[in-house]
């Protein structure tokens, strides 16, 4: 049995599928894994929430990351994986998809907000720290490039940011029960791309196998959380997810 074969019997005799992916599955679509030797933190120091908050120069160094590309978090388009991921989300096999990415390559690929859990933000849009409005980058990116004004809240004038969880920023409460309430839901576990190092979002896989969930990890690399699957592939997310996702 090839280990498409494995991973599709797996999904096949489960009711109730959990997607949990991480960088890898956006990997191919050319966005760089960020912790990796290479990655973009290796490259580029992060930026905590406190600083942000409380610096100007940091608020400006952030927004021109944000508009130059230099994190390189959006502009890209969902690959094989996210497409077959959703193929699975239409046919009604995956309740819903969690996911350590900002990339919003899931939402891209066609899986409905509501069904897409984001433990990290997403990095397409921004919000107001105070009022929590949500803002389009496109609509303040003339005034940042053009004249250098730091983008503030068009409703209460306060300090605005993407709307992904920086270093030091509180995980959020919404999503972080919603995935925890999927993950006790699911007899199938199925991790894509994370190498289950970032808690405490890694803690939902083994959540569920605790809970009796079926665990199954993708990954290029091995994980930490291997040991305790019920299967571990070591290969390329779209080629083998679209081999075992429905047809369009």
């Amino acid at each position: 049995m090839t280990p498409a074969d494995r991973l599709a019997r797996l999904i096949d005799d489960a009711r109730r599928v959990v997607v949990f992916t991480g960088a890898g599955i956006s990997t191919e679509s050319g966005i760089p894994d960020f912790r990796s030797p290479g990655g973009v933190w290796s490259k580029m120091k992060p930026i905590y929430f406190q600083e942000f908050v409380a610096s100007e120069d940091r608020r400006r160094e952030a927004w021109t990351r944000t508009f130059n590309g230099t994190a390189g978090w959006t502009g890209r388009a969902p690959n094989a994986g996210h497409d077959a991921v959703a193929r699975l989300v239409a046919a009604g096999k995956v309740s819903s998809v969690i996911t350590q990415n900002v990339d919003n390559l899931h939402q891209d690929s066609g899986i409905p907000d509501e069904r897409v859990i984001e433990l990290h933000g997403n990095a397409s849009y921004a919000t107001c720290l105070t009022c929590g409005l949500r803002h389009e980058l496109h609509h303040l990116r003339p005034a940042f490039v053009e004249d250098g004004v730091i983008p503030a809240c068009r409703a209460c004038g306060n300090i605005v940011k993407t709307a992904t969880i920086s270093f030091g920023q509180p995980m959020p409460e919404g999503p972080m029960a919603r995935a925890e309430a999927e993950t006790l839901a699911c007899d199938l576990f199925l991790v894509l791309g994370s190498s289950l190092v970032v808690y405490p979002a890694a803690g939902f896989p083994l959540l569920a196998k605790r809970n009796g969930a079926a665990l199954a990890i993708v990954n290029r690399e091995p994980t930490e959380q291997d040991p305790y699957a019920d299967l571990v592939l070591h290969e390329e997310i779209g080629p083998l997810m679209s081999a075992i996702s429905p047809p369009v």
